[in-house]
């Protein structure tokens, strides 16, 4: 019976083809722009950082980022809102021309400078289960790689601004349903020049599971590619704004750096598969590297630095 129901749907997919494909492409389009069509509803609310139980920006803050909007020269500020995160680095969701607009998420770090470090300690941060303790050594050297000056501050919310002025959102959710379609067409088309479709059922089977097993990869490949893309082109746009901000994109970069070795003596063993010595991060598989390594983020930025003051 659920042969007999399985060879079925076969056949009808195989009449539908092309419908099935336009669906399922516009499927995972929508799914991954799910986040970026009414960012105040999805992507807000899982990265709100709240304050005695208030999600408050402070006018510190909010000004902060005002004056970004008005360094980049964006015509429609209405379109962008801030949000307090608890993330150490700002975060971003939405496409700028959509009725819904974007958000940036402001670290809470970022209200804390030098001299008035409460922003910062105020706050609980959790290492292996345990908070850490902000007079310790590891804490003190996290407390110094949190606290950013302000052209780094700027560079880092500029960046999310940039990333969402240029649709990296979209271009991000269009890798999925264009590997999807290239996969299928491709499959197809090599099985009709093999003649595979009057061959042996079995044979049709691996054949479609090692078209299926190429194009997962050839995603992977393709995604991280141009994420990593995405990423370069956005430390360039914002580096290139003015000195100031080419000089916080280098500060910004290694603080990260920083945090991340502290963080990797906080986190023991885990903290050492996550966080390599000189504070990148390892990849979670072997086989794929979503974004360029902080390191090289910041050797672009002191390129462009080092080129403009010549």
């Amino acid at each position: 019976m659920a042969s007999r129901f399985l060879w079925k749907a076969a056949a009808m997919v195989e009449r539908h083809r092309t419908g099935f494909l336009i669906v399922s492409c516009a499927g995972l389009l929508g799914v991954n722009l799910a986040f970026h069509t009414v960012p105040q509803k999805t992507f807000t609310p899982l990265y709100q950082a709240w304050v005695k139980g208030q999600p408050v920006l402070s006018d510190k803050l909010d000004n902060l980022f005002h004056e970004v909007l008005s360094d980049l020269h964006v015509k429609s500020e209405d379109n962008y809102q801030a949000f307090v995160a608890f993330s150490f680095h700002p975060v971003s969701a939405g496409i700028p021309w959509l009725p819904a607009g974007c958000v940036v998420g402001i670290p809470v770090s970022f209200g804390g400078t030098a001299d008035d470090e409460h922003g910062i300690v105020s706050h609980v941060v959790v290492a292996e289960g345990k908070a850490v303790d902000w007079k310790s050594t590891e804490g003190q050297a996290l407390k110094e790689a949190l606290i950013l000056s302000l052209e780094a501050q700027k560079f880092a919310i500029a960046r999310e601004v940039m990333y969402l002025q240029n649709n990296s959102p979209l271009i991000h959710a269009a890798v999925a349903p264009m590997c999807l379609a290239g996969t299928y067409v491709s499959a197809v088309a090599v099985k009709q020049l093999l003649g595979l479709y009057s061959g042996p059922v079995v044979l049709r089977c691996l054949y479609n599971l090692a078209a299926a097993a190429i194009g997962f990869v050839g995603y992977c490949l393709s995604y991280d590619t141009v994420s990593r893309a995405l990423d370069y082109r956005t430390d360039r746009s914002t580096a290139t704004i003015s000195s100031d901000y080419a000089k916080g994109g280098v500060e910004f970069y290694n603080k990260i750096l920083d945090q991340n070795k502290t963080l990797r003596t906080l986190m023991g063993k885990q903290g050492e598969k996550m966080y390599a010595p000189n504070g990148n991060l390892f990849p979670r598989y072997w086989f794929r590297l979503k974004h360029p390594p902080y390191t090289s983020r910041r050797d672009v930025i002191v390129s462009i630095l080092s080129t403009s003051q010549v």
